[in-house]
């Protein structure tokens, strides 16, 4: 578990550091996979319409509920390691 956490945060810390900015499908499953490790179950309120940004954030996150907390860290650890 301390080996899961850790290689998350070295994930996390990689993310910043990237060579080329990532499409944005590719973003929003860093930031929700980041926010479900995190955070767990998105328990936010939904965002209007008129906010597309935080409405597709929301969303992303969304679709990752029922996710447990070391799954999301794996697959983001996996994804960075992807993009790296």
């Amino acid at each position: 578990m301390a080996d899961l956490n850790a290689n998350f945060e070295a994930a996390v810390a990689q993310s910043k550091n990237l060579s080329e900015r990532p499409d944005n499908p590719t973003l929003l499953k860093i930031y929700a996979l980041y926010k479900q490790a995190s955070a767990g179950d998105n328990t936010e309120k939904k965002p209007g319409f008129t906010d597309v940004v935080a409405r597709a954030k929301w969303d992303a996150w969304s679709k990752l509920k029922g996710t447990a907390a070391d799954a999301a860290q794996q697959q983001y650890i996996e994804l960075i390691a992807e993009l790296s």
